[in-house]
C-alpha cells in the first residue's frame, strides 16, 4: 500500500470522527478544494470550511454516518468514494450524500489538489425540499448556494480570527 493510500484512509477515517484537526494536516500551505459548493485556495480557507462543517454538524447533535471506500493513491494521484448522511440547515433535512473525490499529492505527501463532485441535482433535492426539486438543475440555484457556501465560510473564519485575536489579547 503506497503512504499516500494511507493518508487517505486517515484522512477519510478522521472525517467519519468529525475530526477536521486531524483533516487540516494532510493540506499543503497552498492547496485547492473544489465542489458543488466550495471553490477554496489556500490552508486557511480549506481549514476553515472543514472546520466549519464539522463543528457544526457536532453542535447540531446531528445524524452523522460517513462511509467511504475505494482509496486507491499512488506518488502523485488518488481517488476515493465517500457517502455521507447528515441533517441540513432547517428545519434539518436528512441528506444522503454520495461523493466521488480526486487527490493530487506534492513530493511529501500533502494533498495539493482535492475535487469532491456529487450530483448538485440529487443533493438539493434532499437539502433543500421543493425548491431543490423545483430548480436543483439550474445555474441559478447552484450559484445561489455557492454564495451562500462562500458568505458562511467568510462568517466562520472572521468569528474564529475574532475568538483568536481575543484569546491572545487576554
Amino acid at each position: 500500500m503506497h503512504p499516500n493510500q494511507t493518508r487517505l484512509d486517515d484522512f477519510y477515517a478522521a472525517f467519519s470522527r468529525l475530526d477536521a484537526d486531524t483533516m487540516v494536516t494532510f493540506y499543503a500551505p497552498d492547496a485547492q478544494f473544489h465542489d458543488e459548493a466550495f471553490s477554496l485556495r489556500g490552508h486557511e480557507q480549506i481549514s476553515g470550511m472543514w472546520r466549519m462543517l464539522c463543528d457544526g454538524t457536532k453542535t447540531k447533535g446531528d445524524v452523522w454516518k460517513l462511509a467511504y471506500s475505494g482509496i486507491e493513491a499512488d506518488a502523485q494521484r488518488g481517488k476515493a468514494h465517500w457517502e455521507a448522511d447528515y441533517c441540513f440547515g432547517q428545519p434539518g433535512r436528512l441528506v444522503h450524500n454520495v461523493v466521488d473525490g480526486v487527490f493530487q499529492f506534492d513530493e511529501s505527501g500533502l494533498i495539493t489538489h482535492h475535487y469532491d463532485r456529487f450530483s448538485f441535482w440529487a443533493w438539493s433535492r434532499q437539502a433543500l425540499g421543493a425548491p431543490g426539486m423545483l430548480l436543483g438543475w439550474t445555474p441559478f440555484l447552484r450559484r445561489k448556494v455557492e454564495a451562500q457556501a462562500a458568505a458562511n465560510l467568510q462568517k466562520y473564519l472572521s468569528t474564529r480570527r475574532t475568538d483568536t485575536a481575543q484569546a491572545v489579547a487576554a
